[in-house]
């Protein structure tokens, strides 16, 4: 076999292939085998049918198809190991030639990962928001946990901004009640904005009893998006009481027996956390500097595919489990479809260039990644993802997604070389040291720009705890 490689572009090449007809003969004879299965001749046993009686009967073009269908795989892989090529995707194949007896000759088109030269990145510098935790921030904390153990009681008054009303529902539209406008029973904390527009107003100052009727634009059911007569009963009003801020709070919502014990441990989990979002924030930041110094081709084909996958997991995973449709996601986004088009290409480009970088650098570095690092980047994806650990990790290998999981570390650990290397300074002026970070924070910044890959291993993996689930109960029904 001779195979030569053309650079249609820095992202594309061509292959031509010629092979001797002799390396085309186990592929004939499996071909001859294959047909021998599946025919039959008068006055041959199947399967014994000679070759030259299959050439009379059913045409050695038939054979011929047969046996290059089997044998281009092959002569193709072996093509791409002898150019040492990158290749993405399925290629378009070209059958130029073919002589019974003496050549096959084809070409085959394919994407290729672009050469990229690693910038210097030791000078890369990024701002990031310090870490202040204001005693504002405290008490806000506080009050958020206050309002968890907050209790309702009763009270013989008109309903105020912050009571718990029991109400009744009844929603018309143009005179006639809807199938699915009759509500009883439900529980509304007034001020709180999570039912229909015009009901705080409508509830306002009723006590138990008092009925009111209000005109709103419904934004569900089958009449979403007409306007509707409601009218509403109330049939409790309940006043929220929280308890006091003292050192018996303190014991009842968590261990520590004083408020100012509770008070300096809100403090710590507040830096905590404004520390972790600071290292993402910087990761994030160093990523995107880094991106802008190197000069990353991206093959028009991927691109396309990326975009695809990236509109199907949003509106087929993400979005019907909300139950909206994309139109309605852009109306609440206040988006046009060109404006989420340009965005949605904006995202894939930037997620594809992060993972060519990063891979090249992965390389570059000879960084590898072990098995105690994989299963914390695995058990970290099965919380996001709501599975269990042992559910994810089975789905994973079924999935053959296992690679997958093991480049998204791989990266997120030459990210945290990036970042290292960088100069991180807060918005006070002083050094950040994001030595202590862990890598797999690294690898959820590079989640954040390249979310497809991360997608559809876990798109996957929930399909297969489906499927599992599903099989389940077909046996037990059985």
């Amino acid at each position: 076999m001779k195979s030569a490689v053309e650079t249609l572009n820095p992202t594309r090449v061509r292959l031509t292939v010629e092979v001797p007809f002799e390396e085309l003969k186990d592929s004939l004879d499996a071909a001859y085998k294959k047909i021998n299965q599946q025919v039959t001749v008068k006055g041959f046993r199947k399967g014994k049918i000679p070759a030259r009686v299959i050439d009379q009967r059913f045409g050695r073009g038939a054979v011929l198809e047969e046996a290059v269908n089997d044998a281009l795989p092959k002569f193709y892989t072996d093509a791409v190991n002898e150019g040492e090529l990158n290749v993405l995707g399925q290629p378009e194949v070209d059958i130029t030639e073919l002589k019974d007896g003496e050549l096959l000759a084809f070409t085959a088109e394919v994407d290729i990962r672009p050469v990229i030269e690693i910038p210097d990145y030791s000078g890369i510098e990024v701002t990031v928001d310090s870490i202040e935790v204001s005693d504002e921030d405290v008490e806000k904390s506080l009050e958020q946990l206050r309002d968890r153990f907050a209790s309702t009681n009763p009270v013989e008054r008109a309903a105020a901004e912050g009571d718990v009303v029991t109400i009744d529902l009844e929603a018309k539209v143009d005179g006639e009640v809807l199938p699915d406008g009759v509500a009883t029973g439900v529980q509304y904390t007034i001020g709180s904005g999570e039912l229909l527009d015009g009901i705080d107003e409508a509830v306002t100052g009723l006590e138990a009893g008092g009925e009111a009727t209000f005109t709103s634009e419904l934004k569900g059911g089958a009449a979403e998006g007409k306007t509707a007569e409601v009218a509403v009963k109330v049939t409790q009003v309940a006043a929220r009481e929280v308890p006091e801020l003292d050192d018996e709070f303190a014991q009842m919502a968590s261990e520590f027996d004083t408020l100012d014990e509770l008070k300096a441990d809100s403090r710590k989990r507040l830096e905590s956390s404004k520390q972790y979002d600071q290292a993402t924030q910087a990761q994030e930041r160093v990523l995107d500097e880094l991106l802008k110094l190197a000069e990353v081709p991206i093959p028009e084909k991927l691109l396309a595919e990326e975009i695809n996958t990236r509109k199907h997991n949003l509106e087929h995973h993400q979005l019907g489990q909300m139950g909206l449709d994309l139109a309605k996601y852009l109306e609440i986004q206040g988006k046009t479809e060109e404006e989420f088009d340009a965005e949605t290409k904006e995202q894939a480009e930037k997620g594809i260039k992060t993972q060519f970088i990063l891979d090249e650098l992965v390389n570059k570095e000879k960084l590898n990644v072990n098995q105690e690092e994989l299963t914390e980047h695995l058990m970290r994806r099965a919380q996001s993802s709501g599975m269990s650990p042992d559910q994810f990790a089975q789905a994973v290998v079924e999935g053959g997604q296992v690679p997958m999981l093991v480049g998204e570390v791989a990266r997120g650990k030459a990210l945290a070389v990036v970042v290292e290397a960088a100069k991180v300074i807060d918005t006070n002026g002083e050094i950040v040291d994001l030595d202590d970070e862990d890598d797999d924070e690294a690898a959820e910044a590079v989640e954040a720009a390249d979310s497809t890959e991360a997608a559809a291993a876990d798109t996957k993996a929930e399909d297969k705890a489906e499927e599992k689930a599903e099989e389940k109960a077909d046996k037990n029904e059985a």
